[in-house]
């Protein structure tokens, strides 16, 4: 099972670009305090898998709130459309414990499956989907909970090792990637009854839906490829291949070009109109998680081996001068408001913040033991 601690895609949408990229060079100093940099009013949640801890971090001032203690092994954060709750799945306890966003105070925890990986919460914010991937040798499951309620539902069977999950943007359908099984199984959200696996590749790891949920592409990191899902029908299309080893994929507001990280050092663009891959371009040392602005004009990828973002402009596929980020940086989140970019570095159990303005780094922010993800509230 290839399972590193690797996270699809940061949580959060953004709207803004860095200026002149291209023309002018990023720099990679450091700015104490940040302050040259406009900030908005929301707060990023970081969970610390090694401390069973979540930071709150206020973009304001790009400041760490007291530590919300949470389950054993927190692992990813999901956070409700209207803001008020943020959901942690506490991969080592097999719990999800909701977190009121108006005090930052944790509620009881909530019991799903064996060892849950991942949350997806529908559009209209009335259920959270937790996949567990369970024991070794059995097949996963998806628990659904009643946001209203915090009470969970019966568990969904679905494939071997689910590892991502997505909900489509209409909310009618939750996909599970299988990666044991090389499946997605589509679950009907107004029945929660599972529907037949859909063949994908090899060790399948992350999904991602065009805007208008025609389409779903999943990575398949032992293939070296991409499957795209008609979603209409559940229906597989030709695998296009891209690097070695992909993980993280995004695509662009408009639903014209997917991006996909490789271990080779590189991100792929793929025209969904064709479904054809682009020119490789080239980043850091193993990129493992993308973002894209709002706008659709910049993409930043995170490149774990090198502890460096590398921009990449989308409308000539170039990538910009490396931003320093800290030790082993696995995840990127951006705010709504497209000003700040927050990197998870696990080795440094930092935050770094860029201004998206300018590309600076801001100063690293001390979070807990070995934090693996971010969510940011809209």
């Amino acid at each position: 099972m290839r399972i590193r601690f690797r996270l699809a895609t940061g949580a959060a949408a953004a709207a803004g670009a860095l200026a002149m990229l291209g023309q002018a060079p990023v720099s990679a100093a450091v700015m104490p305090g940040h302050a040259h940099c406009p900030r908005g009013a929301v707060t990023a949640y970081v969970a610390n898998w090694g401390a069973s801890t979540v930071t709150p971090i206020r973009a304001a001032d790009s400041t760490a709130g007291k530590p919300i203690k949470v389950g054993d092994g927190p692992y990813y954060t999901a956070i409700t459309p209207d803001g008020k709750t943020a959901y942690v799945v506490n991969e080592l306890a097999s719990t999800v414990t909701p977190i009121r966003t108006a005090d930052n105070i944790p509620g009881k925890p909530i019991t799903v499956g064996t060892q849950p990986y991942k949350a997806a919460i529908t559009p209209n914010g009335r259920t959270v989907y937790v996949a567990s991937l369970g024991n070794a040798n059995g097949n996963g499951t998806v628990t659904p909970i009643s946001t209203a309620s915090n009470i969970p539902g019966k568990p969904i069977t679905v494939g071997k090792w689910p590892i991502a999950i997505a909900v489509t943007p209409d909310g009618r359908t939750v996909y599970t990637v299988n990666s044991g099984a090389g499946t997605v199984t589509p679950i009907r959200a107004a029945t929660n009854i599972p529907g037949k696996p859909i063949k994908v590749g090899k060790d399948p790891y992350a999904i991602a839906f065009t805007p208008d949920g025609k389409t779903a592409y999943v990575t398949n990191s032992g293939a070296g490829t991409v499957t795209p899902i008609r979603a209409a029908t559940n229906t597989p299309g030709k695998p296009i291949k891209v690097g070695k080893d992909p993980y993280a994929i995004a695509i662009t507001p408009d639903g014209k070009t997917a991006y996909v990280t490789s271990s080779a050092g590189t991100v792929t663009p793929i025209r969904t109109a064709t479904n054809t891959p682009g020119k490789p371009i080239k980043v850091g040392s193993w990129p493992i998680a993308i973002a894209i602005t709002p706008d659709g004009r910049t993409a930043y990828v995170a490149n774990e081996y090198s502890g460096t973002v590398t921009p990449i402009r989308t409308a000539t596929n170039t990538a910009g001068k490396p931003i320093t980020a800290g030790r082993i940086p696995v995840v990127i989140a951006i705010t709504p408001d497209g000003r700040t970019a927050y990197v998870v570095n696990r080795g440094s159990g930092t935050v770094t913040p860029i201004c998206i303005a300018t590309g600076i780094p801001g100063k690293p922010i001390k979070v807990g033991s070995f934090p693996v993800s971010i969510a940011i509230t809209p």
